[in-house]
C-alpha cells in the first residue's frame, strides 16, 4: 500500500475549493477565505487508513498553467469541485477539467477522480441526476459526493473517499461498463483461492475459510458468520457452495459483492496480504525479500521450507503413488505465471519407472534451485504462498545461508547438507552416464533420453555416517581453455576417463595439473565404462601411478551398463570426501573408513521412503 496520499482540488473559481479544505482543518466555516489554502498534511494517526495525507489547493488567480500541470502530475487523486447551484461549473467538469487532466497524466497510470458537488446548503434538489451520466461515461471517476463547506456536511467523507480511491481503487478490480471483475483481478483471486485450498479439493472448507480469514484480517469467522456467508452465496450463485464449502465460483462472487457494495478495501486487504501491488502484479518485495549471501557461502532450504514443500507435494499427489504425474505437476505450478520446470528436470532428479518426478526428486529439484539460484527459489516459494501458509515473515525465513567454507576447513567440520561435485572429462568419456547413473538409470534407460531433454546437473541424496546429504553433480563442458569460475568452484572434483579409449585419460591429467593440483579441493579419478576391455592410456604414467604421485585415491571403476540400477557406493565416497576434505590420503585408502561412512545408507534410504508412506496413510 502507498506510504502517503496526495489529494488535489480543482474546479472553477468561487466553487468553494479553499472553503472545503479550511472547514476540514478548523471544523468550522471560515468567514474570510483566501484565494488559495497552503498545502496541508494530515498525520497518519488521524486518518481512517493510517496513511499521511497531503491536501493541495489550486487557484487560477495565484498559479500559472505550468504550476497546475505539475500539480496534476504529482497528484494521486483529483477532486473536481463544482457548485450544485451553478450549471456552468457542472458543465466545465466535462468540457474543461477532465480533458485537461487526461492531457497531463500518463495513459497507463490512470488518476482516480472524485466529483464534489459543493454548496448543497443553497439548494433543495440534488445534482446527482445531472452527474450520473458523467460518471457512467468516465470510468476514472470513482464516486461523487455532495457536500457543504458551510454546514460541514460530508466534509470528512469527501476526503475519506479521496483517500480510499488511491488506497483501494475500483479501476483495477472492476469494469463498471461490463459490470464484471477485471481479468487480472480474477487471476489474482484464483491464485489466492488455490493457495488457501490446503487439501486441493477445489473447495474452501470451514477450517480453510477460517485460516484464510485469520491470515487476511487477523481475526477468525464466527460459525454463524460462516453460515451467513455461505447462505448469501447459495442464494445468488449456482455451484457457489459444494459439500458445505466455498467453490472458486462462490469465492469470486463474494468479492464482486464487496466491490459492488463499495467495500473495495476488503478485496484490496486480501490482495495485498497475498503479495499483490496496485497493478495486481506480485510485489517485487514480496517475491524477492532481502537475503544476504556473503562470498564463499552457499544457500540451502531449512527444515521449515522442506516441511512446506512436503505439504505441497502431498497436496498434489492425488493418487498417492509418491510421484507427480505431468498433470499433477502442472497443477502444482498453476499458481505460477509460467511453467518453471522444463523436461530436463526429469533427467536432473529421481523419477519412477514411468518417468514421473518422485517425492525425493521433487525435494531434490528445489534443493538444486536453492543452491544454484536462491533468488529464483525465493520467487517460486512466493508464488506458492510460503510466507502465508507457513506463517513466516517472508520466504527468506525458509533459507539457510551456510557459513564460509574456509571456516569449515579451519574447524574440520561442516553443517552444510548440499555438496557440489564438478565432473570433468573429455568428449565421450562417460560423464553424462555417470550423472544419470546417480539417478538410478542404467545405460538402457539412458538411451531413451532425447538430446533436447538432456541435463548437465544431477542431484540426489546419499547417506554419510547415517546423515542424509545432497550431492549435486555438474557436468562441465570439455573446453580446457574456457573453464569459468563456476566450473572450478565446488566441494569435490570428479575426473572421468574411458578405460577403453587410450587417449581419454590425458584430458583428466591436464585439467588436474592446470587447475586443481595446488588447490585444497579433493579430487577423485573415475575409470568409466569398466565393463569394456581396458587399454593402456597414452600418457607418461598409468592412471594408478598418477593418482599415487598426486596423493589421490586410486581410480574408481564404474559402469552404468548394468541390468538393474547402477551401484551408488561411488557417490557416497564422493560425498564423504566433500564433507571431510581434510581427511588424509592414508585414511582414504582404508576400507574401514569407507565402510563407516556408508554404513546404513541403504537402510536410511528405504526408511525415508517408508516414513513418507506412513505419513500419507492418516491423511
Amino acid at each position: 500500500m502507498r506510504k502517503d496520499v496526495r489529494i488535489l482540488l480543482l474546479g472553477e473559481p468561487k466553487v468553494g475549493k479553499t472553503s472545503l479544505i479550511m472547514s476540514l482543518v478548523s471544523e468550522e466555516f471560515p468567514e474570510v477565505v483566501p484565494y488559495r489554502a497552503e498545502e496541508i498534511t494530515i498525520p497518519a494517526d488521524v486518518t481512517p487508513e493510517r496513511v499521511p495525507t497531503h491536501i493541495v489547493d489550486y487557484s487560477e488567480a495565484e498559479q500559472t498553467d505550468e504550476q497546475l500541470f505539475q500539480e496534476i502530475s504529482k497528484a494521486n487523486v483529483i477532486c473536481i469541485v463544482y457548485s450544485v447551484n451553478n450549471k456552468k461549473s457542472i458543465e466545465k467538469v466535462t468540457s474543461h477539467w477532465i480533458p485537461l487532466i487526461t492531457e497531463n497524466t500518463d495513459k497507463d497510470s490512470r488518476v482516480p477522480l472524485i466529483l464534489v458537488g459543493n454548496k448543497s446548503d443553497l439548494v433543495e434538489h440534488s445534482s446527482m441526476e445531472t452527474i450520473l451520466p458523467v460518471m457512467n461515461k468516465y470510468s476514472e471517476i470513482e464516486t461523487c459526493v455532495e457536500c457543504s463547506a458551510k454546514n460541514l456536511k460530508n466534509i470528512s467523507e469527501l476526503f475519506y473517499y479521496a483517500q480510499k480511491a488511491v488506497l483501494h481503487p475500483t479501476g483495477p478490480l472492476y469494469c463498471p461498463e461490463k459490470k464484471c471483475m477485471r481479468s487480472m483481478c480474477v487471476k489474482a483471486l484464483t491464485r489466492i483461492f488455490k493457495v488457501s485450498d490446503l487439501d486441493n479439493d477445489g473447495i474452501l472448507n470451514d477450517n480453510e475459510l477460517n485460516f484464510f480469514q485469520r491470515t487476511s484480517f487477523n481475526t477468525p469467522l464466527e460459525p454463524q458468520a460462516l453460515d451467513d456467508v455461505k447462505n448469501v452465496v447459495k442464494k445468488n450463485v449456482d455451484d457457489g457452495v459444494r459439500d458445505n464449502g466455498l467453490t472458486l465460483k462462490g469465492f469470486l462472487f463474494l468479492h464482486i459483492l464487496f466491490i459492488q457494495r463499495g467495500r473495495h478495501e476488503t478485496t484490496w486487504t486480501v490482495l495485498r496480504r497475498f503479495g499483490y501491488d496496485d497493478d495486481l502484479e506480485l510485489n517485487q518485495d514480496y517475491l524477492f525479500p532481502l537475503l544476504k549471501v556473503p562470498p564463499d557461502c552457499t544457500t540451502e532450504l531449512n527444515h521449515n521450507a522442506y516441511l512446506f514443500l512436503q505439504s505441497v507435494f502431498d497436496k498434489h499427489d492425488k493418487d498417492r503413488d509418491c510421484a507427480l504425474s505431468p498433470d499433477e505437476l502442472s497443477d502444482v505450478f498453476d499458481v505460477f505465471p509460467y511453467m518453471p520446470w522444463g523436461p530436463d528436470v526429469n533427467n536432473t532428479v529421481g523419477t519412477n519407472e514411468q518417468g514421473f518426478v518422485t517425492y525425493q526428486g521433487f525435494l531434490s529439484q528445489w534443493t538444486l534451485t536453492t543452491y544454484l539460484d536462491v533468488q529464483r527459489c525465493l520467487e517460486y516459494l512466493g508464488y506458492l504462498g510460503y510466507s502465508i501458509i507457513a506463517e513466516q515473515e517472508s520466504q527468506a525465513s525458509g533459507i539457510t545461508v551456510t557459513r564460509a567454507k574456509k571456516i569449515d576447513l579451519q574447524k574440520k567440520q561442516t553443517q552444510r547438507n548440499v555438496f557440489r561435485c564438478n565432473v570433468f572429462g573429455d568428449v565421450g568419456s562417460g560423464k553424462s552416464g555417470f550423472l544419470q547413473a546417480f539417478l538410478g538409470k542404467n545405460l538402457m534407460r539412458q538411451k531413451t533420453i532425447r538430446e533436447e531433454h538432456k541435463s548437465y546437473y544431477a542431484i540426489s541424496t546419499t547417506y554419510v555416517y547415517g546423515q542424509e546429504k545432497y550431492l549435486l553433480l555438474h557436468e562441465v563442458f570439455p573446453d580446457f581453455d574456457y573453464l569459468t569460475d563456476a566450473d572450478l568452484t565446488c566441494d569435490i572434483v570428479c575426473l572421468v576417463y574411458d578405460v577403453s579409449n587410450p587417449y581419454s585419460f590425458e584430458y583428466c591429467a591436464k585439467v588436474f595439473k592446470h587447475y586443481f593440483m595446488d588447490s585444497k579441493i579433493p579430487c577423485m579419478m573415475i575409470a568409466a565404462k569398466s565393463d569394456l576391455p581396458e587399454v593402456k592410456q597414452m600418457y607418461g604414467c598409468s592412471p594408478l601411478e598418477f593418482c599415487r604421485r598426486h596423493k589421490m585415491p586410486p581410480p574408481q571403476s564404474f559402469t552404468c551398463n548394468t541390468t538393474t540400477a547402477p551401484a551408488k557406493d561411488i557417490y557416497t565416497k564422493l560425498t564423504t570426501m566433500a564433507m571431510y576434505p581434510h581427511v588424509s590420503q592414508a585414511e582414504l585408502k582404508s576400507s574401514t573408513f569407507w565402510l563407516r561412512a556408508s554404513v546404513g545408507a541403504t537402510v536410511f534410504a528405504v526408511l525415508g521412503f517408508a516414513m513418507y508412506r506412513v505419513l500419507l496413510k492418516p491423511r
